[in-house]
């Protein structure tokens, strides 16, 4: 798969199918629509790629707005690889392309640069200055530009239409299991191992502690998870999602304790994988109260 940072893509893309989206999550109407949008390229014999934004906009509009994402730009492309896109164009999203109109992105990117044969998007896809482009105006413009636009029916699961918002209030309630099921695999937050203060050591349960980022911020307190060392090695264990109050500490970190494992992993790489919500968070009285629940914790996870 290549990867693009502008539009200046190679001739053998030009005249390809694309999506564009944020695609957030990479969740199950995500997968519809690259699975469909796929098939009609084959079809077609035309490249799939797909054109998505950094940052997301609304964090762009919204400079306060920080935790907020379901996946890292990281995660959604090595997603894009895995469901075998022929280019991905990830597209800065500034103050310059934000001023751009909705006629001018269809005649000077669609059109020009991209020479887009195919689009797909969702119903309530916007773009252009304001937000004024729609489908509407994509449809509008097919026969002058030459290109079809393709609107994909919004995946439907149990009367709920599957979204990027409905996955992060699942996650923030600490619906782990339930925003697993609508992502149609397990949600990761990946990260470096960084130096903490060394406390789980002392207690005899040590974690590795990552920094939350952007990130959607869970529902405070216990998971079970599955840990992934450097893409390769996978552990269980529990992770710990606070402000740890026992200690008096104000700051929010993920600590996570790999089940059976010793070895050092300060500034490795791993992804965390939360399985099922256990508990909230709570400040216990004293480090022995502490440690027989994190026992407890453990029983549960495994």
């Amino acid at each position: 798969m290549k990867i693009y940072k502008n539009f200046n893509i190679e001739k053998k893309f030009q005249n390809s199918a694309i999506a564009i989206g944020n695609f957030d999550g990479f969740h199950l109407g995500h997968q519809k629509v690259i699975n469909q949008g796929k098939k009609a390229a084959k079809k077609n014999n035309l490249k799939f790629g797909l054109l998505v934004f950094q940052p997301l906009p609304v964090m762009f509009f919204n400079k306060k707005l920080k935790n907020y994402r379901i996946d890292s730009l990281n995660q959604k492309i090595l997603s894009s690889k895995k469901y075998g896109l022929d280019f991905l164009i990830i597209k800065k999203f500034d103050k310059k392309f934000s001023n751009i109109s909705s006629e001018n992105f269809i005649k000077k990117i669609i059109f020009k640069k991209l020479k887009t044969k195919l689009i797909f998007i969702s119903k309530n896809f916007r773009f252009g200055k304001n937000r004024i482009g729609n489908v509407r105006l994509l449809k509008k413009r097919e026969v002058l530009f030459k290109y079809k636009t393709k609107t994909i029916v919004p995946f439907n699961k149990k009367n709920l239409i599957i979204s990027s918002t409905l996955i992060r209030n699942k996650i923030k309630n600490g619906k782990i299991e339930y925003a697993n099921t609508l992502l149609g695999r397990p949600w990761a937050i990946e990260g470096v191992v960084q130096r903490g203060d060394k406390r789980g050591r002392t207690i005899e349960f040590p974690t590795c502690n990552i920094n939350l980022k952007n990130y959607v911020i869970p529902k405070l307190g216990v998971y079970s998870a599955k840990i992934l060392i450097n893409n390769k090695v996978k552990k269980i264990g529990i992770v710990n999602i606070g402000y740890r109050p026992t200690f008096g500490k104000k700051k929010l970190i993920l600590e996570a304790h790999i089940f059976n494992f010793n070895k050092n992993l300060y500034d490795k790489r791993i992804k965390i994988m939360l399985i099922k919500f256990i508990r909230s968070e709570k400040k216990f009285n004293n480090i022995i109260e502490l440690k027989k629940q994190i026992k407890k914790d453990i029983k549960n996870a495994k």
